[in-house]
């Protein structure tokens, strides 16, 4: 019987995580295919962990200490859920709003995928935000011409799409892969370990594909960035810059490098620019 592990990290939005929860809970299933969901709650102080451990007493609940963001969450529910020996590992943000169809699509398209190619590959669904329909999160192509630039890969309606890596909203990954890369690199702790993840197994033989059509709903991340307000002084910027939710200079670096050798560094440091040189105060950023 295939078993699929759903991975979450969560903190302090108890109304998506749970409308997340409901939709896993009633999402198509393929067939004899059952579900684990492993759910890291990073000290939430909004009653997250309290809600879910009344509305879903099967889900396998850990806290965290405040400070994991999303790639300490998923790392830690991938190290549990990778112990129980499941077929699949599914990444799931929980601002996700899946699509009944979601995990059949994924897991048909594996199937369809590794009948054509003969040996396990990733799939990514993509997302569309719900106002526009157009798509906010899924598979990544790297532009020829820049090493660090990933633009997005439009799904198909009817056929999977290869691409070179993923956002990490819905991705499902197989056993096969899992035990052969392991988990996320612990250098990244908000940003950038989906995309080393999902380049890490190009780089030994295993693809990523987009599903076709799209797995579910989700709006853009729209924040610009603290550390790019011209509001802030240079030094409030460089510091702003350093935190989990900016752009950390030695997690970027190691990104730039093992993706991209001394070109990807020199283009990584031309990230800063925008906090040297702000163009505008950004709206909406603290």
């Amino acid at each position: 019987m295939p078993s699929i592990a759903v991975l979450l990290s969560c903190y302090n939005r108890k109304h998506a995580t749970l409308r997340c929860l409901r939709d896993l809970a009633s999402a198509a299933l393929p067939d004899a295919t059952i579900i684990d969901v492993y759910l890291v709650d990073d000290a939430s102080s909004d009653g997250t962990g309290d809600a879910v451990r009344k509305e879903f007493p099967y889900v396998h609940l850990m806290k965290g200490n405040g400070h994991l963001y999303w790639g300490g969450g998923m790392r830690l529910a991938f190290s549990e859920a990778m112990k129980a020996g499941h077929d699949f590992f599914l990444w799931l943000n929980d601002d996700v709003e899946l699509f009944s169809n979601a995990i059949v699509n994924l897991t048909e398209t594996y199937q369809c995928v590794l009948m054509r190619e003969g040996r396990p590959v990733i799939v990514v669904g993509a997302t569309c935000d719900p106002d526009t329909g157009l798509m906010t999160y899924g598979g990544r192509q790297r532009r020829s011409w820049h090493p660090l630039r990933f633009e997005k890969v439009e799904p198909n309606e009817r056929e999977p799409v290869v691409c070179e890596t993923m956002n990490g909203n819905a991705v499902l990954i197989p056993a096969a892969v899992a035990e052969k890369i392991g988990n996320m690199d612990c250098r990244f702790t908000q940003h950038m370990g989906d995309f080393d993840y999902g380049l890490r197994a190009r780089k030994v033989g295993f693809k990523t594909w987009t599903c076709p059509g799209f797995v579910g709903w989700c709006r853009p991340n729209t924040r610009s960035g603290a550390w790019k307000n011209s509001a802030h002084s240079l030094a409030q910027r460089v510091r702003l810059v350093n935190t989990p939710l900016g752009l950390p200079f030695r997690e970027w670096i190691v990104f730039a490098y093992r993706h991209g050798g001394v070109l990807g560094v020199i283009a990584g440091l031309a990230g800063y620019r925008e906090m040297i040189f702000p163009k505008r105060q950004a709206r909406g950023a603290n």
